[in-house]
């Protein structure tokens, strides 16, 4: 009996590396897909948040003339730049803007990527006099050229 080894026929191996190699590429595609389903998703959801940062800033700069002028501008901008105004509020002078781009991905990772951003004055650093509060052992001095004596 030629070409078997202790009476068994020899297994025939050949095109096992062509099999891994199909599989392997495969799985590979599928990384690549995933992966670019991930940045479609981040790029996404930083337009939106970009659209929300750029509204409320837009808002905030309008908020002086009412809450509908200001809204009106934010949901302005944030058609400007790819999104979607979802909700706009204003609380004082703080300007709250939520927005929502969609993501363009497969049907199962649908859904849309959202932004918040609120803008508006800071509140406590310093106050409407444009004095810097007084702390501790400081002291505001009127006229820079002349010291007053620290409490020891």
């Amino acid at each position: 009996m030629s070409g078997t080894t202790g009476g068994r026929r020899p297994l025939d191996d050949a095109g096992t590396a062509t099999v891994l190699a199909a599989a392997a590429v495969g799985v590979l595609v599928l990384l690549l897909g995933l992966g670019l389903q991930v940045g479609a998703a981040t790029i996404a959801r930083h337009r939106a948040e970009s659209a929300a940062d750029l509204g409320a800033l837009a808002g905030a700069r309008a908020v002086v003339r009412g809450r509908d002028v200001a809204c009106g501008r934010a949901e302005a901008v944030v058609a400007g730049n790819g999104a979607r105004l979802v909700a706009c509020s204003v609380e004082g002078w703080t300007v709250v803007v939520v927005t929502a781009t969609s993501c363009g991905c497969v049907p199962s990772v649908s859904g849309d990527a959202t932004g918040r951003a609120r803008a508006g004055p800071v509140a406590g650093v310093v106050p409407p006099s444009g004095r810097p509060p007084v702390t501790g052992g400081d002291r505001w001095v009127e006229d820079p050229g002349r010291a007053e004596p620290v409490p020891g």
